[in-house]
């Protein structure tokens, strides 16, 4: 009968050193006791147990770690918007996912909110990030650094035409027990009225078209969530309203419409012959396609103004290029997100170029020219922005 072979101390003394590395004592050895000393065979078996379970944590946590370090290398691209609650800023957020598969997840988009367009458009050009929401009248203001522009001098290069999305039309409600009070937009004049919140290129608009109508801009502002309190109180008489390609409202203006119930005031025949002698446009919107409940007038008429996203000088051209060919693309899924997107579906380069043309003083950025030009609806008197626009 051969002997049993004895098992070397020097090899079981190295592996109880590195168990005790991994974390394992001499008393997690299987059979250890004050008074039941274990076997060495049973100790070995012991040992190599933990040392496994300690190899396979430190694979894990290894794993672990280069994740993070993947989606650190993913670059931002941050979109400027009106404020939580605005159009603007709801549809910025659902338009994120077609950006970052357009990008090939190169980018993350994240959706940052600021008190208004203009303050959105601002913190683009300061740096706090690299596509911001505006309109041509915000974007007109910023050309001729008048209004909240006035001395105004960007730290990063300047925002230029990139792609614009939808139009606006600019409405006057009130509340309806109040409604016969206001038969024309002049009975607004010099009362106190919510014109959507200061900085809101709505509210831009406004200033606009009281000024061709030579009216008194008398603004009280609030709270959005405060609209339909402020209406039922008389804190305010009117409240300006919006929609967008004259289907969509704003998500506070559809908690005010739920409250209460509202009238919506057109311009007289007067006032719309002077807002057209001063160069502005008067939409039509069927009351139906934008309110639940009857609103008064079955047409409604407003002012529009058109919205875009624009980036700055230095968002490079191919980003660009491909975040405007894939909304493009996907212009058809943007309309079953928000039926706003309709005007933009049917005519998308159309579009493009009505935004270019309410500014054409402004540069157009390099990837949006090249998407113009693929096609055929790049006009030459149009200038591409370089580093020096």
């Amino acid at each position: 009968m051969s002997a049993r072979p004895r098992l070397g101390r020097e090899p079981i003394r190295k592996r109880a050193k590195m168990a005790t590395a991994a974390g394992v004592r001499p008393w997690m050895c299987a059979g250890g006791g004050a008074h039941n000393k274990p076997k060495r065979e049973d100790c070995v078996r012991s040992i190599r147990i933990h040392l496994g379970l300690a190899a396979a944590c430190a694979g894990a946590i290894a794993i672990a770690a280069l994740q993070p370090a993947t989606a650190q290398e993913r670059k931002s691209l941050r979109w400027t918007t009106s404020q939580v609650g605005s159009y603007g800023y709801t549809i910025a957020a659902s338009m994120a996912k077609i950006v970052e598969q357009a990008l090939g997840g190169e980018y993350t988009v994240t959706v940052q909110p600021y008190q208004s367009p203009t303050v959105a458009m601002k913190a683009v050009m300061n740096g706090e990030g690299e596509i911001a929401y505006t309109a041509d009248i915000g974007m007109t203001q910023f050309q001729e650094r008048v209004g909240a522009f006035k001395d105004f001098k960007p730290a990063k290069p300047e925002i230029v035409h990139t792609w614009y999305a939808y139009p606006m039309e600019s409405l006057m409600a009130t509340s309806a027990k109040h409604a016969d009070k206001f038969k024309c937009w002049k009975d607004f004049s010099g009362k106190p009225v919510f014109y959507t919140q200061a900085g809101f290129q709505n509210w831009l608009n406004w200033q606009r078209i009281y000024k061709a109508l030579g009216y008194d801009f008398k603004h009280l502002q609030i709270d959005l969530k405060a609209n339909a309190d402020a209406l039922e109180a008389g804190t305010i008489v009117g409240s300006a309203t919006y929609t967008t390609a004259g289907r969509s409202l704003a998500a506070y203006w559809k908690e005010t419409e739920i409250r209460m119930d509202i009238r919506v005031v057109n311009p007289c025949p007067d006032e719309i012959a002077k807002l057209k002698a001063a160069g502005l446009a008067v939409a039509e919107v069927e009351a139906k396609n934008a309110f639940t409940k009857d609103v008064g007038p079955a047409k409604l008429l407003g002012v529009p103004i058109l919205f875009g996203y624009n980036a700055r000088i230095d968002m490079p051209e191919e980003v660009v290029y491909k975040m405007v060919k894939a909304f493009y693309d996907k212009r058809d899924e943007l309309v079953k997100v928000d039926p706003g997107f309709e005007p933009m579906a049917k005519d998308f380069v159309g579009m493009q170029v009505a935004g270019i043309n309410a500014n054409p003083e402004i540069a157009v950025h390099p990837g949006l020219a090249r998407f113009l030009k693929e096609h055929k609806a790049w006009n030459d008197k149009w200038k591409i922005a370089t580093g020096s626009s």
